[in-house]
């Protein structure tokens, strides 16, 4: 069954704007112009997720997660100890595209915060969502493992037609999948989550598990 959610707003984390847009903390100078965009943002945005919890099952390197079957390293260490796990998909809204094409007209200067909001939002959507999940998972002593998505790791991104067909998102949500594989509305993200049980250890930093040091939107541990 795909279920679908929408939700308010999320708190909005500047901080990770700022990273999104490679702006130094110490650099004040944009703090009016992120603060206009955030206004100008807000009636253009919206928090749609659709998902499914699926059955999963290992043999030797392959995995089948639901209806899909693939070999990769890091869903396999990501789901290490999970017996299911979670799919999903979420976006912040077409509306939001306009605005980025919009500035990327006219502002270079805003178009680069817009696209950095957007990636802000979507992953604050993305952290409501589970946040939300471990809620309810946790009267059955279970929790989410840290997300991952197709392009992250090993996983390959041709994995978004998969979670695509499992998900329906353009019925779901109104997300569609182009034949270069891009998504639409760009402010998309489609993931997957171990469900494992509470007492299990698992690394919550998704930085600290990618091999990619020189990544300019690492976070600092």
């Amino acid at each position: 069954m795909i279920l679908k959610k929408q939700f308010d707003a999320p708190d909005w984390n500047i901080g990770e704007i700022m990273r999104y847009a490679r702006i130094r903390g110490a650099d004040k100078s944009y703090s009016p112009l992120i603060e206009e965009c955030m206004k100008e943002a807000g009636s253009a945005l919206s928090y749609r997720v659709c998902y499914t919890v699926a059955p999963l099952t290992r043999q030797g390197d392959m995995l089948t997660l639901g209806s899909i079957e693939i070999c990769s390293v890091t869903i396999r260490k990501a789901v290490k100890d999970a017996e299911s796990i979670l799919l999903f998909a979420a976006t912040v809204g077409a509306p939001f595209d306009m605005l980025i094409r919009k500035y990327s007209a006219l502002s270079p200067s805003k178009a680069l915060i817009m696209q950095a909001i957007g990636a802000e939002r979507v992953e604050s959507l993305c952290d409501a969502f589970c946040a939300d999940m471990n809620a309810q998972l946790c009267a059955d002593g279970q929790r989410l493992t840290p997300r991952v998505s197709p392009g992250y790791g090993d996983i390959p991104l041709e994995m978004q037609r998969q979670l695509f067909a499992v998900l329906d998102c353009p019925r779901k949500i109104g997300l569609t999948l182009d034949e270069s594989l891009m998504m639409s509305p760009s402010k998309s993200v489609t993931a997957i989550c171990g469900i494992v049980t509470s007492a299990t250890k698992t690394n919550n930093s998704s930085c600290s598990r990618c091999g990619k040091t020189d990544c300019a939107y690492r976070t600092e541990e």
